[in-house]
């Protein structure tokens, strides 16, 4: 049995809404902020993403936030979760996109063992034409690993490539370190995380 996204109540001081999306639980939360499940009026399901109002409040991260957005919603939804909505200027800024019903590859992995061959090619190729969009849109995800990849039937789908350039400086602060995960990062990235590149972001693809 193929393992399912886990979603968690919403906790008493948790939002009920969040812009025009009714939250439903959550999905998980990270150093920069919380990932709840949303619906719109008309039913759609939504990841929303929010940001800590203390990181908001960062010098000029709501006009790269806002940057990062435009950016993102120019890159393709094949094989990625399409940006669907996005407020840089909400007292907590949150981005919105679609919801995918699947299990990340670092969760499949962990539940079913080492994929076989024609998979691992599969979900390749669909990284990699996920990449290629990202980065025609001007973009570097800057944090390509498997928990960023979810593996849907009609294909993977790479997430949570919309702020990395608006977060960064807050994650060298938070982390103490390079923006990226250690092992999946190239090491030239690792080195200076302003050398994150398309060719870095390869290089994690290939790590993943």
């Amino acid at each position: 049995m193929v393992p399912q996204p886990a979603l968690a109540p919403l906790r008493r001081w948790d939002p009920e809404s969040i812009g025009p999306f009714t939250l439903l639980g959550r999905l998980g939360a990270g150093a920069m902020g919380q990932v709840y499940l949303g619906r719109s009026t008309a039913g759609r399901l939504v990841a929303v993403k929010t940001i800590k109002i203390e990181f908001a409040e960062e010098a000029g991260f709501r006009s790269r936030f806002a940057h990062e957005v435009a950016a993102a919603r120019r890159v393709s939804g094949v094989f990625t979760a399409a940006v669907v909505a996005a407020d840089a200027d909400a007292d907590m800024p949150w981005l919105a996109t679609a919801y995918i019903a699947a299990p990340s590859l670092n969760r499949l992995v962990r539940s079913g063992g080492p994929l076989p061959v024609p998979a691992v090619r599969w979900l390749a190729a669909g990284c990699a034409e996920a990449l290629e969009s990202i980065h025609n849109a001007g973009l570097v995800h800057r944090d390509l690993k498997p928990s960023n990849v979810l593996v849907s039937p009609d294909g993977p789908r790479v997430i949570d490539f919309g702020v990395a350039r608006a977060a960064e400086r807050i994650q060298l602060t938070v982390t103490r370190g390079a923006l990226g995960t250690p092992a999946y990062m190239a090491p030239e990235q690792a080195r200076d995380t302003r050398q994150a590149s398309g060719a870095s972001d390869v290089f994690s693809l290939g790590a993943t």
